[in-house]
């Protein structure tokens, strides 16, 4: 193995720490419980290893063995800042607290409250004890310093699986006998025959490869079969394997076994996570009821269960989620999850499962007290919102007492087709429950959407080239298939809300996408409005959208249509996501614009489909949005460090992994990034730019060729230009090469000059002049109400035009440029604009107004801003501590005591730095 050494705790790069160019893990099988007295979730996960048959430095398209994976060269060293430190033989947990900054990595120690961990099916009856085995403290670090000098000095020679891992406290890692299942006989005579003659492989791991190898057809016995073993006994040959935890990874041996070839195909770790693991949070929803979800980023799944985090490591996965009766589990799978009672137990048994090969980073868990959102809510339900909303009451429902007919959803007008009563695998050998919540299928037949049957562009002889899975772009059922099976699910106090704005969008922005993409790449996918803490607008991972309730409407009913802009827009770029993002990946995750970029540009196209606007529309529309993204973008790279600002960091190093496949993400734990919009906005405008050169209609002709020939794959920046350029061969005799926009728009900050020039435009067009002219009429209102007169004085009367969501936006931002605006001007503008019942983006720019001016009267306004709208609020607080008004200030440090505990821990960092 080669040395990795950790580093230093205040650079901001992730380790990739998993040798996949050794050996890769193609299927996991998780076993979880979810504790919410102690807020952890406990369990196994089960790895199925192939090992490589090559060892590659650069990466190579496809998802075969020996393909390398993410960011640059830098091989990440061997930790010196062991937090956990583990062996078969002594369990050694303690506390490291040396470095303040380790909120993010985890050093609360492991609950000693409760000793054992009960084993799961699979496991008989054994116990684990998770409890330290020093007296005390200094006897524990002198006993671990031992124990990592030992792992470095006892390797002899021996092949070491590395995994990443961090806030994980790993108790046993065991190798699995699946030669003791019986479902593998007939595969162990098949093995058998087959290696007559043959000594090199041992049956365990032929076993394992005939498994792996099944074609995509016989998934569903394929995956029966991954169940069966990962319930199977541990080896009993005498033979231990030993592991060992560092800060951030799990590194597994055994003895005597020298290269990936001879290491064992079947592991099983027990272990628990951490409270304060950065993987997953623990927080209370907007009912005030614990809940839990995987965080996403910056440091993705490494704390929720031992795994390969580079990109290149795609795989499958199944999981079993045993939680309290009373929630839900939302997770990444296929088809919907059936609950089962879970014996004589308060707990319900929820089973998922995937068939396309996906990296780790993408399993995505939701545990909560949520609700479905319907068309119309039952009455005793309705009742429950109205107290919630008024008094804040803890829920009297459960799950359990909901109707089926309550249940059942309608959007609007539009007819509906209600799947219940189908039966379902489980995941569970052969077992089958039948369906009692509804999915909804909307025909939009009496929707402004046109009903055009896209069937016909589906290419029968698709010839896809990635690995075998079974592939939705091949099937001409999914070609046809428009709007997928959708749900919405929010707390209860959001059900209204979520059913005014996100329930009759959803099924519009889906039909949508599906005709300017093509295929829905995923069968189904749930909606959840996720607790005020959230640090975005939304996150999509495979099957289910995270959605802040900052999209959602703010005001009362009847207001809502002047609000919906930004729910449907957002839900556009989450949902553009399964293309790009998803289905289609970037091998390198510093080159994040391959994902945000590309959501971001197709967000307006799907938008636009989706309210079916006129070309006219469209275009001023376009302007409209591309000029506000311009300021942004441009006010971001005034204000930011310039290495944040290139779309490839790695420039020529894209891609290059070290020998073992480890690598480094740059930036990844910089918590400012996190808050950074330039993949996004300068991703958006190259593909804008491109678009400018080929024609807007065949760029997103493209993007279908490009779906069709990329899905299931990893790509660079190259992959896509490349294809771009060979497609469009005049662009090269305009001077466009691969070379000319690396250098202009990937490998170096600041702003290409076309995007400078075509901002001059934007400025000009006439949705922009139409606010200018609403800009001069209150600036004008403002001069007429000087300062320093005796007599109050009547407000003049004026005309104000009306102007949308976007507008409003620009007419504040234009706003804030002036150096005064009289309080009589301020009241105006709140009281014509009704700027507290709009949409989160307008109310943000207000509140921008509110303090520049310190307009008092509106500071609850801003309170209430950064209290329910924390994904957009951060940066607020530093415009309220840098006027240096005492009351400002005050309401900052107010806000911030009112949400820290349920803030993100990176909004938190970035909050503190500014305001304590």
């Amino acid at each position: 193995m080669e040395q990795d050494g950790d580093l230093n705790p205040d650079t901001d790069d992730l380790p990739l720490r998993a040798n996949t160019n050794h050996i890769l893990v193609k299927h996991y099988v998780l076993d979880l419980t979810v504790n919410f007295d102690r807020k952890v979730i406990r369990g196994s996960v089960i790895l199925f290893l192939q090992p490589c048959s090559g060892v590659m430095t650069r990466p190579q398209n496809g998802i075969e063995c020996g393909a390398g994976d993410v960011a640059g060269t830098q091989e990440v060293e061997k930790s010196q800042d062991a937090s956990l430190c583990s062996f078969q033989e002594v369990d050694t947990i303690k506390d490291h607290a040396r470095d303040l900054d380790q909120t993010r990595v985890g050093t609360a120690t492991v609950d000693l409250e409760e000793p054992t961990i009960k084993n799961r099916e699979g496991f008989g009856n054994a116990t684990t004890r998770m409890e330290t085995v020093f007296g005390t403290q200094a006897q524990a670090e002198a006993e671990n310093i031992q124990s990592s000098r030992w792992w470095e000095n006892t390797s002899d020679g021996d092949f070491t699986l590395v995994l990443d891992c961090c806030d994980l406290a790993v108790s046993k890692v065991e190798e699995v006998d699946v030669t003791s299942v019986s479902a593998m006989f007939s595969h162990l005579a098949e093995v058998s025959s087959e290696r007559t003659g043959v000594s090199s492989v041992s049956p365990q791991a032929a076993l394992i490869q005939n498994i792996i190898s099944m074609p995509s057809i016989q998934w569903r016995q394929q995956h029966q079969l991954f169940s069966q073993c990962s319930h199977a006994p541990a080896v009993q040959d005498g033979s231990s394997l030993h592991f060992h935890t560092d800060r951030w990874s799990l590194q597994v041996r055994k003895r005597g076994v020298s290269s990936p070839q001879e290491f064992p195909r079947v592991l099983r770790i027990c272990y628990e996570t951490r409270p304060t693991g950065g993987s997953v949070r623990w927080t209370k929803d907007q009912d005030n009821r614990l809940c839990v979800y995987t965080a996403g980023s910056p440091i993705n799944n490494r704390a929720l269960f031992p795994c390969q985090e580079p990109p290149v490591a795609m795989s499958t996965w199944q999981a079993t989620v045993r939680a309290p009766s009373e929630c839900v589990v939302l997770m990444s799978g296929e088809e919907q999850a059936v609950p089962i009672e879970d014996g004589d137990t308060c707990f319900l048994i929820w089973n998922y499962y995937v068939t396309m090969p996906m990296p780790a980073s993408t399993f995505t868990l939701a545990v909560g007290h949520w609700r479905q959102v319907t068309a119309e809510i039952p009455p005793a339900l309705e009742k429950e919102m109205r107290d919630r909303m008024d008094c804040g009451k803890k829920p009297k429902l459960g799950a359990g007492e909901w109707t089926e007919a309550g249940l059942v959803s309608s959007l609007g007008s539009s007819t509906t087709e209600v799947v219940k009563g189908s039966t379902l695998q489980t995941g569970s050998g052969d077992q089958t429950t039948r369906s009692d919540s509804a999915f909804c299928y909307s025909s939009l037949e009496d929707e402004r959407l046109s009903v055009t049957d896209y069937s016909d562009m589906v290419d029968d002889s698709i010839s896809c080239s990635h690995g075998d899975y079974p592939c939705r772009f091949t099937e001409r059922s999914a070609g046809s298939q428009r709007v997928i099976p959708h749900r919405v699910f929010a707390p209860v106090s959001l059900l209204q809300k979520a059913q005014i704005g996100v329930l009759p969008l959803l099924p519009r922005c889906l039909a949508a996408a599906n005709s300017v993409l093509g295929v829905h790449p995923f069968p189904r996918l749930d909606v959840l409005i996720v607790p005020a803490g959230f640090s975005s607008l939304g996150m999509a991972s495979p099957h289910i959208i995270f959605l802040s309730q900052s999209v959602l409407c703010a005001g009362s009913p009847g207001s809502e249509e002047t609000a919906l802009g930004l729910c449907g827009s957002r839900l556009c770029h989450e949902i553009a996501h399964s293309w790009f993002g998803l289905v289609i990946g970037a091998r390198d995750w510093t080159e994040e614009w391959i994902s945000e970029g590309f959501a971001t540009y197709l967000e307006d196209i799907i938008w636009a489909k989706a309210q079916q606007l006129s070309l006219q529309e469209i275009a001023e529309q376009s302007d409209l949005k591309a000029l506000l993204r311009w300021r942004r973008l441009s006010d971001e790279l005034q204000n930011s460090e310039e290495e944040l600002q290139i779309l490839r960091p790695n420039m020529e190093n894209t891609g290059q992994v070290s020998e073992s496949g480890s690598s480094t993400v740059k930036h990844a734990l910089n918590p400012d990034k996190s808050f950074m919009q330039v993949h996004y906005l300068k991703g958006y405008f190259l593909l804008k730019f491109l678009a400018s050169q080929v024609g807007e209609q065949q760029f997103s002709d493209f993007f279908r060729l490009f779906v069709k020939k990329y899905h299931g794959q990893l790509i660079l920046s190259q992959d896509f230009l490349q294809m771009l350029l060979i497609t469009f061969p005049d662009m090269a005799r305009k001077g466009l090469t691969l070379s000319a926009i690396y250098a202009d728009w990937l490998d170096r900050p600041g702003i290409p000059k076309w995007l400078y020039e075509r901002s001059a435009v934007w400025s000009q067009a006439r949705l922009v002049e139409e606010v200018k002219a609403e800009v001069v009429k209150w600036i004008l209102l403002s001069q007429s109400q000087g300062k320093g007169r005796k007599r109050k004085r009547m407000e003049p009367k004026v005309n104000y035009k009306e102007v949308t969501s976007d507008q409003l936006v620009m007419l504040l931002e234009l706003l804030l440029e002036e150096a005064d605006l009289s309080v009589t001007t301020m009241r105006t503008l709140q009281r014509t604009y009704d700027l507290q019942n709009q949409d989160a983006e307008v109310r943000h720019r207000w509140c921008e107004l509110v303090v520049k001016h310190g307009h008092t009267q509106a500071y609850g306004d801003v309170e209430h801003f950064l209290v329910h709208d924390q994904a957009m609020g951060v940066y607020l607080y530093g415009e309220l501590m840098v006027q240096e008004d005492p009351e400002q200030q005050a309401l900052a440090r107010r806000c911030l005591s009112l949400i820290s505990e349920e803030m993100d821990q990176s909004a938190r960092r970035v909050v503190e730095e500014m305001v304590l």
